[in-house]
């Protein structure tokens, strides 16, 4: 068997990282795509590897040639497309095809990274004839295929007749195909010639396949590869999501971290350091917003008054009292930001709020015991006397999942009112809680008899809509209202996120059901959890559960394992204010399917 590789193209969209050489000498966590793919190679016993070269194509060979003068395994021969720039790689590849009919060939493009496994599969597969294949995922462009119940491929989609409703269908080509020598030359090379006389050579070398596989027995199939590592690099942003991907254990996980977010990009990873509720929203308003999606997508939003109106309306509570954000975040940013005075925080908690504090304004509270629980008494206790004008609390509390039930949280708001201390509760999580439709601050009544109670609320978290960044905060103090409208851009929600305000009442009975849904999947996750015998697992009545590990794994040592082992992704408190050394992680709740994965690792390990 030998292997041709083509490695002509110029590889523009990748910019300063292809000026001077062509794609496959870019490198992906210190090592060039062609090193690597030559390394691969190296442990398969081929008789030759016959690269195509065109643009920067001597740069490449003469550094191929010197680092590879002396390993017997890798025998190299080249071959120059000296019009690469007019042609597309159907050309290239028929610079080769007299030695494509010379022996069975794994034909493979320059500008992949896979895992190790991939040849092994494709090799050891007894199908003479395949192609290496990926179920759709959002991030793939180019040819695709469709196959039938014994994986034949039927027909090669190129990009024109891409269709969105037929996604289900489609498999990527991963463009690493298993040709025999008799197919080259009885079938793959003379469709290739006539192809090329009928319609030139800037074209490429799938639509001799997409021809062929019309035939009614073409006997080229598909190969799923399921799971395993690949990605395609076109551009500076599948280079970075490559160098994630393919990062060695320790490295990964901060690349994943140093995101803070867009995770829908790694598609097969099980994200349980992200809170969202898995249960909303349903697909009739996810339908409902797709109906509007140009218009939102083309007409401005509104400014302050309107969307203020449409949160107040959301939560049923007063527009005075009310000032819609771009996510919690932003609002968090103009409220610790609005005054220099002194704040009491109870640690561990939500890091936004005292990154945005100097360190001197701080006065922390952290609680004395193993599970870091606390109660209203406990923090009342310890800030009587301590010079503070404000008061910060989660509840429930992240990422302890610590609750203070609201008689008690209306008795730390009086006992703060009577020091002349501003109280804020940010209650993203109450929704969670037990019994969600009594919990919440946000009531006109009560802001009115508290009006030194502001209330945050993400509505990211127990809604499930992320991706719109919306949240509210909510005061009787109108003066700070207007102050916090003011401070943040008039236009600081998008179209969707209104939209999304606008027509959140007529599904409100969906969420309510979508509440009292998860939280029979905490009971029953919460079980399974106490059921790993190297997790202390801390009562919630948020979504995520902190857990202390112990015996075998630092929490360190498990967040890497679990990502790289089986891509799933915790979150590792150790790196939290208070928390250094304790060995604790949060682990949020998804989907019964998806509690079960990570359930099932955790046993494995």
């Amino acid at each position: 068997m030998q292997a041709i590789i083509l490695a002509a193209g110029m590889g523009r969209r990748l910019g300063k990282y292809t000026r001077d050489n062509t794609k496959c000498m870019v490198e992906v966590n210190g090592e060039k795509l062609i090193d690597r793919l030559l390394r691969q190679l190296s442990a398969l016993n081929l008789q030759r590897i016959i690269i195509v070269i065109g643009y920067k194509g001597e740069n490449l060979k003469n550094y191929l040639t010197e680092k590879y003068a002396g390993d017997k395994q890798l025998k190299l021969e080249f071959f120059d497309n000296p019009i690469y720039d007019k042609t597309n790689n159907i050309y290239s590849l028929s610079l080769v095809k007299e030695q494509m009919k010379q022996d069975d060939t794994l034909l493979i493009e320059s500008d992949l990274i896979f895992s190790d496994r991939l040849f092994q599969m494709i090799i050891e597969d007894k199908t003479p004839n395949i192609a290496l294949v990926a179920k759709y995922e959002t991030w793939m462009d180019g040819t695709m295929v469709c196959i039938d119940e014994n994986s034949h491929i039927m027909n090669f989609v190129p990009k024109k007749a891409f269709n969105y409703d037929d996604v289900d269908k489609y498999y990527k080509t991963v463009n690493i195909y298993k040709f025999s020598r008799e197919f080259s030359e009885r079938v793959y090379v003379p469709f290739l010639d006539a192809y090329c006389k009928a319609l030139g050579n800037n074209e490429y070398y799938e639509q001799v396949l997409r021809v062929i596989t019309l035939l009614d027995q073409s006997n080229l199939k598909a190969l799923d590869i399921g799971r395993e590592k690949w990605y395609e690099i076109d551009d500076v942003q599948d280079l970075d999501i490559a160098e994630t991907i393919f990062a060695d254990n320790k490295e990964m996980l901060h690349r994943y971290v140093m995101r803070f977010g867009g995770h829908w990009r790694f598609p097969k990873m099980l994200d349980f350091c992200y809170l969202v509720n898995p249960y909303f929203p349903p697909t009739r308003l996810k339908e409902e917003m797709k109906f509007s999606f140009d218009t939102l997508l083309t007409e401005y939003p509104s400014g302050m008054y309107v969307n203020s109106l449409l949160a107040a309306k959301y939560f049923n509570i007063s527009q005075d009292y009310t000032v819609v954000g771009n996510g919690a975040a932003e609002l968090i940013k103009s409220l610790m930001e609005q005054t220099d005075e002194p704040i009491g925080v109870v640690y561990p908690t939500f890091e936004e709020y005292p990154n945005r504090l100097s360190k001197d304004r701080i006065v922390s509270f952290v609680p004395d015991n193993d599970t870091l629980t606390y109660t209203a008494d406990d923090l009342m206790k310890f800030f009587e006397g301590k010079e503070i004008k404000k008061l910060l609390l989660i509840n429930p509390d992240n990422p302890s999942g610590n609750f203070i039930p609201k008689q008690d949280i209306l008795r730390l708001a009086e006992w703060s009112e009577e020091r002349g201390i501003r109280f804020i509760v940010d209650e993203s999580f109450v929704d969670f809680s037990d019994d969600f439709l009594n919990n919440s601050l946000l009531d006109d009544q009560l802001l009115e008899k508290h009006r030194n109670l502001i209330v945050m609320k993400s509505i990211s978290k127990s809604y499930g809509v992320p991706g719109l960044r919306l949240g509210i905060l909510a005061s009787a103090d109108k003066e700070l209202i207007d102050w916090i409208k003011k401070d943040v851009a008039i236009w600081n929600i998008n179209s969707f996120g209104e939209y999304y305000m606008q027509i959140f009442g007529k599904y409100q009975s969906d969420y309510f059901d979508a509440c009292r849904k998860f939280i029979e999947e905490r009971k029953r996750f919460e079980k399974l959890l106490r059921t790993i015998p190297f997790l202390e697992v801390v009562p919630t009545q948020a979504n995520y559960f902190f857990c202390r590990v112990k015996e075998k794994y630092t929490s360190h040592e498990l967040t890497h394992i679990l990502l790289d082992k089986y891509q799933i992704l915790i979150k590792d408190c150790d790196g939290k204010a208070t928390l250094k050394g304790k060995n604790f992680i949060r682990i949020s709740v998804r989907d019964q399917h998806d509690n079960d994965c990570i359930i099932e690792a955790l046993r494995s390990l």
